[in-house]
């Protein structure tokens, strides 16, 4: 791994050369604010090295990557009865789709749609009022990332919970599937916050490696879940990850991912690294569009992908 520094260097600076950057995501208000000229990147490796470039130790909240975490939770808590309400499947749809929940009886279709993550939140609260589940979060972040320095940002829970009307539906439509147990706003208090933890990619590259070594920190590390279970999160991010983009991050990157609407992306090479890459602008599906070039270029020449190399 020796070339891996020169080559992370390398990548960030074509990512500074490109004019094509996308679009920050502008339907929550503090997330509208981020400067879309940033990039950062990181990799965890086995032997507890991270490798790091550009803004990688700048933080940003981590929307929708403490899917990955807050179902490790509930599955260390509740096992495979956290499946009885929430699928398995591909979406093939927006992230924040209602239609597919209508259809589909209330039943989100994994865990990693809003809707599916709604439901995890609410078996994460269980008999707890929202600090302790808000604190259970988060340090569980901070134990995967040995990092005590993590923190939830106010600001963007805040400004989540003022916008977070479809969310509120999805919330409500779920629980008039009886499939909520407490009240909606409980439970999204809880959601809403846990997207607001705030990391940098250095940060979130460390506490991905529970995925990326079967539930430890590392090779030699202390488990923080099973091996099983992180197997079968990383089957989720593989197929469900970046939603309706899921097949196509797939294809040209072929490693287990998850994306994140303010520009991360955490994504697992297996028995190697974590890696966690950040860029602001989003793509027509609402992924990092320089991340996803930066993670398929670094998949490239590392030859990570799991479907062999590339």
């Amino acid at each position: 791994m020796d070339d891996l520094g020169p080559l992370l260097i390398s990548i960030t600076e074509r990512m500074s050369r490109e004019k094509k950057r996308g679009q920050v995501a502008d339907y929550i208000p503090e997330l509208a604010k981020i400067d879309p000229n940033q990039f950062g990147i990181s990799v965890a490796l086995a032997d507890g090295q991270t490798l790091s470039a550009g803004d990688a130790d700048t933080s940003f909240s981590i929307q929708s990557v403490s899917k990955v975490f807050a179902l490790s939770l509930a599955l260390t808590r509740r096992g495979a009865d956290v499946w009885k309400r929430v699928g398995r499947e591909p979406s093939g749809d927006p992230f924040n789709s209602i239609v597919q929940l209508e259809a589909d009886h209330g039943t989100p279709r994994n865990p990693l749609i809003n809707s599916g993550a709604i439901v995890i939140s609410d078996i994460i609260l269980a008999a707890r009022d929202h600090v302790e589940a808000v604190d259970e979060v988060l340090n569980f972040m901070r134990n995967a990332a040995d990092d005590d320095n993590i923190f939830v940002g106010p600001a963007v829970a805040k400004s989540e919970q003022q916008t977070g009307f479809r969310n509120a539906a999805l919330a409500n439509f779920i629980k008039a599937s009886y499939n909520i147990d407490h009240a909606p706003e409980k439970t999204l208090a809880l959601y809403f916050h846990q997207c607001a933890i705030a990391m940098s990619c250095r940060q979130l590259a460390q506490a991905g490696r529970i995925f990326a070594f079967g539930g430890r920190k590392g090779v030699d590390g202390h488990a923080l879940i099973s091996s099983g279970r992180a197997r079968r999160v990383n089957s989720l991010m593989l197929t469900c990850g970046h939603y309706d983009g899921s097949g196509d991050f797939a294809f040209h990157v072929g490693l287990p991912g998850k994306s994140v609407v303010d520009g991360g992306i955490l994504a697992i090479a297996p028995g190697i690294a974590s890696i966690a890459v950040w860029s602001p602008g989003l793509n027509k599906v609402g992924n990092s569009h320089l991340g996803t070039i930066a993670m398929e270029d670094l998949a490239v020449q590392t030859g990570w992908s799991i479907f062999g190399e590339h």
